[in-house]
């Protein structure tokens, strides 16, 4: 039995079971309201192929069913405050109610009393989305590297398994970070993700090959961090960041991530090369990502100049520096903000352009992160907070979309919250937008999804379905960087752990 599966047998543990089919009730006094439930799936646009949307009725009751009216037919389920709604029906559900809508009608029963509540509707979408996401799954304010798991879902139905544990390798005394997971292409027969501490480096699979490699060399100020590999090229960019925490104890935002060095770099994985890609003076170049044809690479810049160490001398050690540029970083990090940027690549001559200005934050007070280019190049998507690169603690951070086209802001109200949102991502086919938002309770960054049409207008968000609707309360530890795929990972995680263990390749330099 899988972490997971212990985790949705606890949470079944606190599920009644009612014996013989539900039905409606005969008799019922009506509310005019909708009822609350949770996972709130009211009015949401869902995907034709996603798992059933199973959610618990938060009414004081002790007894709730729900009718599903959809083209050509209706269902009803309930087990006690429970909807769980059957995997095969669903999808015959999902297939007569394609393009169309699904009506829901919630009953709950206090006393003998039933309470009939206002029909909300479930909209499918004509398009599916891609079958598996990922993520890391992280305790939300970690100060050790304790057991963290890269995972991948079947999110057409509740399948999950671990990609990568640390527990396969780490030992008390040595801990080992695991994250940044990238795929070329939404494929994952290229893919990577870094190790730190024990056993560090770089995760590479390329194609029936796995190695380790280590991406720091003598030039640049760290390994590679923040990844994005190139649509149909052998190539991965890079930051390379110099980066600092600090906790907070009485903050909103319990964790700020400052990076005090990072430029961009560019890694050929056939030939084993790193070279750079922007590495300015007072530049504080991160979160690369190309377009889908391969020609721009996207990034965020925050242009920051340290008063500290302007007048040291070529003789000052070097570490010394970086320790004054980590003391002014946090006593001024609020004034860090981060624009975003392109440059013109060249496939053929492997060549980058100048840099230009696609979206300035910093004109509004604001600080831009972790841009995605939708698949069709017309929108980009990031997040925006009051300062900083680390958004996810950052109750006013929203995700933001501008049409590149035109170069107006898209309206993303449906999809944000009062709580933080960060690392927005794009389908495959460019029709869904997840991204991960702690608006549940605060602590837990959960993943959410949402429906954006060909009219370019976002639809109000949706949790990722679970089994059992009430895993979130029982799943303590946070979702981070989710990432869409059209396949999951084929190597097994201690395949991973054994390559992990062997001495990491270093990376040559290239001028």
């Amino acid at each position: 039995m899988t972490r997971h599966n212990i985790i949705c047998a606890v949470a079944t543990a606190f599920v009644m079971i009612s014996c013989g089919q539900p039905s409606v009730p005969d008799s019922y006094s009506k509310k005019d309201a909708e009822p609350h439930i949770f996972p709130d799936y009211t009015n949401v646009t869902i995907p034709s192929n996603i798992a059933p949307v199973n959610f618990t009725v938060q009414e004081d009751a002790s007894e709730a069913v729900a009718r599903f009216t959809y083209p050509g037919g209706e269902k009803v389920y309930g087990e006690k405050n429970n909807i769980m709604i059957d995997e095969d029906e669903w999808k015959d559900i999902l297939a007569a109610a394609k393009g169309k809508d699904i009506k829901v009608d919630v009953f709950t029963a206090k006393n003998g009393k039933w309470t009939s509540y206002k029909t909300f509707t479930i909209s499918v979408a004509e398009e599916d989305i891609d079958p598996y996401v990922s993520y890391r799954l992280i305790q939300p304010s970690y100060v050790a590297y304790e057991s963290l798991y890269i995972e991948q879902r079947n999110i057409t139905n509740y399948e999950n398994d671990d990609i990568y544990s640390n527990m396969l390798v780490q030992t008390e005394q040595d801990g080992q970070c695991i994250n940044c997971h990238s795929y070329q292409n939404y494929k994952t027969d290229h893919m990577l993700f870094h190790m730190r501490q024990s056993y560090g480096g770089t995760m590479i699979v390329n194609g029936d090959k796995i190695e380790k490699v280590d991406l720091k060399t003598e030039e640049t100020i760290s390994a590679g961090v923040y990844p994005a590999w190139h649509p149909t090229l052998n190539i991965i960019a890079f930051s390379t960041n110099k980066t600092g925490q600090s906790f907070h104890t009485k903050d909103v935002a319990k964790i700020e991530v400052q990076d005090t060095e990072s430029d961009l770099i560019l890694y050929d994985v056939d030939k084993n090369e790193v070279s750079y890609i922007e590495n300015a003076e007072d530049e504080l170049e991160i979160f690369p990502t190309w377009s889908a044809d391969g020609k721009t690479l996207y990034f965020c810049s925050a242009n920051f100049h340290y008063y500290g160490t302007s007048s040291v001398s070529d003789t000052t050690n070097l570490d010394t520096v970086r320790v004054k540029k980590e003391t002014e970083m946090i006593q001024r990090y609020k004034e860090c903000k981060y624009d975003v940027y392109k440059k013109s690549f060249n496939p053929d001559t492997r060549t980058f352009g100048k840099r230009e200005l696609v979206y300035s934050a910093t004109q509004n007070d604001k600080s831009a992160t972790l841009p995605r280019v939708s698949p069709d190049g017309r929108y980009i998507a990031f997040a925006e907070g009051n300062w900083g690169c680390f958004h996810i603690w950052h109750p006013e951070a929203d995700i933001r979309i501008i049409d590149l086209k035109t170069g107006e802001m898209v309206d993303t109200k449906a999809m944000n919250s009062e709580r933080a949102e960060s690392y927005p991502v794009w389908s495959s086919n460019g029709r869904w937008l997840m991204c991960e938002s702690r608006r549940d309770d605060g602590n837990y960054t959960r993943p959410y999804i949402a429906y954006f049409d060909k009219k370019g207008k976002v639809h109000k968000a949706f949790e990722l379905p679970q089994k059992n609707p009430n895993f979130y309360t029982y799943q303590l530890r946070s979702f981070n960087r989710p990432e869409f795929m059209k396949e999951p990972v084929k190597v097994t995680p201690h395949e991973f752990a054994s390559v992990a263990k062997t001495e990491a390749k270093k990376a040559i330099f290239k001028k």
